[in-house]
């Protein structure tokens, strides 16, 4: 479950003494954040404790993570010179500390949990840099796309080579598996995808010979074919799609990850459970399925609901 951690106290602990990429940038922190809700619930995989933006900081960009906003740019990119001064560069360069992380984690691991590595995706990351933060529309972004074909085409190419090295790292770090997150995919037409994002999605997982998980967040039945058709072992599903309608979409050749609704969390058991039970239904026991939220844990999340999930899952997995 990504997020685990946020609504710990004992990760809010650290963050009273540390902003979110002091935690990312010391390893034996970021393994820490890691590592707690692995503790705390006992799931079966570890996500690691990275922001979607580490990348392209990386890159040179000046990236601030404003609390209750998100990644926040003082110049966002908007012409070839702004994208030319991107430096791409090999993830021990810039990202030393996560992979350290990242050995770390597996070290402190049973062999049968999981490490799960973690990229944004190519459209997501670009939305951000364009937009200059979040946005639910897009209009800088797809403007750029539409007009500006050229400039659009070399920032992806140069988000998909960073991205391409820091997955490949971080597997060779330690990392079982690696997750493509694409946060806003779920923004674009299937064929604008297709156009626009889909190659590049494509050549980052196609970069680890360790097993993927492509997830988008949003994205309706056509959507997701073409999510299918990018790549990825496994097909990620969030809330809004029930998960056996989705997984007809992946067909049994793939797995699929998912999909509770994280508001659930915030409501009775009764109510948690029952939406529990509806996803496994769905799935009728057929190998590949990853049970999971259909998105990241929000932070007034009680930790107890979460373990007794965990509790649930792992019960009706033994049946």
């Amino acid at each position: 479950m990504r997020q685990a951690g946020r609504s710990l106290p004992e990760y809010r602990a650290l963050r009273e003494r540390h902003d979110f990429f002091e935690l990312a940038s010391n390893p034996e922190l970021c393994a820490e954040v890691t590592l707690q809700p692995v503790r705390r619930h006992g799931v079966d995989a570890a996500v690691m404790f990275a922001d979607i933006m580490s990348p392209v900081v990386g890159m040179g960009v000046d990236v601030r993570l404003v609390e209750g906003v998100g990644p926040v740019l003082d110049a966002p990119v908007g012409t070839l010179v702004d994208v030319e001064v991107m430096r791409v560069s090999d993830a021990e360069e810039w990202g030393a500390a996560i992979l350290e992380a990242v050995r770390l984690v597996r070290a402190e691991l049973e062999p049968e949990r999981a490490v799960v590595g973690f990229c944004g995706g190519p459209f997501t990351v670009a939305g951000y840099l364009v937009e200059g933060r979040p946005s639910r529309d897009f209009v800088r972004t797809k403007s750029l796309m539409l007009n500006e074909p050229d400039v659009w085409h070399a920032l992806m190419e140069r988000l998909t080579d960073q991205s391409a090295r820091y997955v490949v790292a971080q597997a060779a770090a330690g990392a079982d598996v690696i997750q493509l997150f694409d946060s806003w995919v779920g923004a674009l037409s299937p064929a604008d995808y297709v156009e626009y994002v889909a190659p590049y999605s494509a050549r980052i997982l196609a970069a680890v010979d360790v097993p993927t998980i492509h997830f988008g967040t949003g994205a309706s039945t056509p959507l997701l074919a073409e999510l299918v058709a990018a790549g990825g072992d496994v097909l990620g599903l969030d809330w809004r799609i029930p998960l056996d309608a989705g997984w007809e979409v992946a067909s049994d050749d793939r797995g699929v990850q998912g999909n509770l609704d994280p508001a659930l969390l915030l409501g009775p058991w009764e109510r948690v459970e029952a939406g529990a039970l509806d996803v496994l239904a769905r799935a009728g026991g057929r190998p590949g399925h990853i049970f999971n939220l259909g998105h990241g844990v929000l932070p007034q999340t009680d930790p107890g609901a979460l373990g007794r999930l965990v509790e649930l899952v792992h019960a009706r997995a033994l049946v």
